[in-house]
């Protein structure tokens, strides 16, 4: 293809890309509400033309002087005139000056609002967790949300900054009317046509730098999280004990070089020659115009009033073509977020779980909860971590899992609990495929407590009301979750009771030990039961509960949801524990390998008896040894 087609394609494409950008900033302006947008686009309107309403009344002020000062007389009554409009352009636009920022600052706050609400809706509800945990995905994630932890601007600053580009642009346009009033036509022509073309490279050589940013999404990721690493608290105890901050200083500097030298680099080779054909260009228009204005003015064509006028229109021309740092930043980059949010939502929208039925109820369990040939790869073409699995789970009984790491216990909770779907197979409630109803619906009717449940650095009351925000409020609900999880001595020990802040971060905080913070984990999920849960999973609930606690944990859980007819699913890797449940199933290569009862699997003598056997041997060895005072 020709070099100048290439070219000519290069620039339409720039400026179908600038329309479209222009395009999305409008209508998020939107979203600030009508009398919002509308209200700014008018007053940076109008602060655009006080500048150049300034000019004229002070040009012609200056004009009217001369004569009356020779006279030694009065100013005439036009002159007063003038003199009341230039202060009154001066005044006014001092007046509207901070209302442009109060009303930019209202603007980005109600965009921002929007966006931030549609990015909580795609992360939270709408995105499968296969794209959460993407890499690619999680980087967008990670652009979507860098602008609201302010790293970057904002899409709300975005649009905030149209109307305060409208009003530069307001300004150009009475200084080009200016100097065609004082020249000619051309004149103002070759004055925009300069201006413009010094802000279309400005701009474009921004463009290409935010081009260069995005491509080190990777790269921001990274130092941030080294960023909070030596910052943050999580691993403050680690870095002190193995003297990890020599290494942790030069790994932050290695990560932030990685990012920044590439911006550099990229800056340089950007905006170096550009720089210098831009400057020519402005030098060449301006030139140009002032030397037209000297001539006609040395001729006699213009007036003392109509020079004084067209010397500032053409300077207010000439500074247009600069970068406006409180328009082309959030304008070049506040959307970046935003774009990062609409590829997330448009991935999420082709999921598989999206589909016509998702305002479709979900059944409670009355009598049987299946898995009919489910397989499960967290990714496609990785080995499958559940493979052609039937299970069933009778509804009002303890189900417990038990197996080996890595048998697929933990992803069998996530299918149930729709957090993901299957790869093949499917799901029945009382013979109702889960995959046609509403996964929100169903996750209702679902309380869990994973292995890694959220420790909230909020008060006991909401750590444990949280099971259901609906009882958030009723202490009595809170206070019997916390008594049935064997919680209520730990928050009877709290200073404050409930309203004790589980983190040290705040005044008058507590912190937990890992047990206790299992049983308020544990009295979040009884709490959902209470509000209208009928199933309730445990992944692991008493991992960090000593031999005995757990023992006693599970004979009083077993008793209490046998009573209530809760549908209870159990997993576990203590094999002695889940003795008492009422069904027993081993999972193992992500199959069903055996089930039954605690006796029936004994007399079948197979790897569940082996499994216990080795477990309660090495359990008595550490009792004996705790008796003894020996040392294995």
């Amino acid at each position: 293809m020709p070099a100048s087609l290439t070219w000519s394609a290069d620039v339409v494409a720039a400026v179908r890309g600038r329309t479209g950008r222009w395009v999305e900033i409008t209508r998020l302006l939107h979203r600030a509400g009508t009398h919002a947008a509308v209200g700014s686009l008018l007053l940076n309107v109008v602060l655009g033309i006080l500048p150049g309403t300034f000019v004229v009344a002070t040009s012609v002020l200056l004009g009217e002087v001369p004569g009356p000062a020779e006279a030694r007389s009065g100013l005439p009554a036009k002159a007063f005139t003038t003199l009341f409009v230039v202060v009154g352009a001066f005044a006014l636009q001092h007046f509207l000056a901070p209302f442009q920022t109060v009303v930019a600052e209202a603007v980005a706050r109600r965009v921002d609002e929007h966006c931030i609400e549609r990015l909580f809706e795609v992360t939270l509800r709408r995105a499968p967790f296969q794209i959460l945990e993407n890499p690619f995905h999680i980087d967008l994630i990670a652009d979507a949300r860098a602008a609201f932890a302010r790293a970057m601007p904002t899409p709300g600053e975005a649009a905030a900054a149209l109307p305060l580009l409208l009003a530069r642009y307001s300004q150009l346009a009475t200084a080009v009317v200016l100097v065609g009033y004082v020249l000619s036509p051309l004149a103002a022509v070759v004055a925009a046509a300069t201006s413009l073309a010094i802000r279309f490279g400005v701009r474009g050589t921004l463009g290409r730098y935010a081009v260069l940013w995005e491509s080190l999404t990777r790269h921001r990721r990274r130092t941030s999280y080294m960023r909070e690493l030596a910052t943050g608290l999580q691993a403050a105890k680690e870095i002190r004990m193995l003297n990890l901050m020599p290494w942790l200083s030069a790994r932050f500097r290695k990560e932030t070089m990685a990012e920044l030298q590439p911006l550099w680099e990229g800056s340089r080779r950007l905006q170096f020659w550009p720089f210098i054909a831009l400057a020519a260009v402005g030098f060449l228009g301006g030139s140009t115009i002032l030397g037209l204005l000297a001539s006609q003015t040395s001729q006699g064509r213009v007036s003392l009033l109509e020079l004084g006028i067209g010397i500032q229109a053409v300077l207010i021309t000439m500074r247009f073509g600069v970068a406006f740092p409180e328009c082309d930043m959030p304008t070049q980059f506040g959307m970046n977020s935003f774009h990062a949010l609409k590829r997330l939502e448009k991935v999420s929208s082709r999921a598989a779980h999206q589909t016509s039925a998702l305002d479709a109820p979900a059944p409670a369990p009355q009598n049987l909860i299946a898995f009919e040939k489910v397989s499960f790869s967290y990714q496609q073409g990785a080995p499958a971590v559940l493979d052609g699995l039937d299970l069933e789970i009778p509804a009002g009984k303890c189900t417990a899992i038990v197996g080996l790491n890595g048998a697929g216990k933990t992803t069998l909770v996530k299918l149930l609990a729709r957090l993901y779907e299957p790869t093949q197979g499917r799901i029945l409630v009382d013979g109702v495929d889960l995959g046609d109803c509403a996964p929100g619906a169903w996750q209702r009717r679902i309380a869990v407590i994973f292995q890694d449940y959220l420790r909230y650095g909020l008060s006991a009351g909401e750590n444990i009301g949280l099971g259901n925000p609906n009882l958030l409020d009723d202490n009595a609900a809170v206070l019997a979750a916390a008594e049935s999880a064997g919680a209520s001595g730990i928050v009877r020990s709290l200073p404050e009771g409930l309203r004790t802040p589980l983190s040290r971060n705040y005044p008058g905080g507590r912190d937990l030990s890992g047990g206790q913070w299992q049983r308020i984990a544990l009295a979040r999920a009884l709490l959902a039961v209470r509000g209208g849960a009928t199933v309730l999973v445990l992944d692991e609930p008493t991992a960090q509960l000593d031999v005995r606690s757990e023992v006693q944990f599970f004979d009083e859980f077993l008793a209490t949801s046998g009573a209530q007819g809760i549908t209870s699913v159990i997993i576990s890797h203590r094999f002695s524990t889940v003795r008492h449940a009422d069904r027993i199933v081993v999972l193992e290569y992500g199959r069903v390998l055996e089930q039954g009862t605690h006796e029936s699997l004994m007399e079948a003598d197979g790897r569940y008896a082996e499994l216990f056997r080795l477990q309660a041997q090495r359990f008595h060895d550490e009792h004996e040894r705790e008796e003894t005072g020996a040392t294995p």
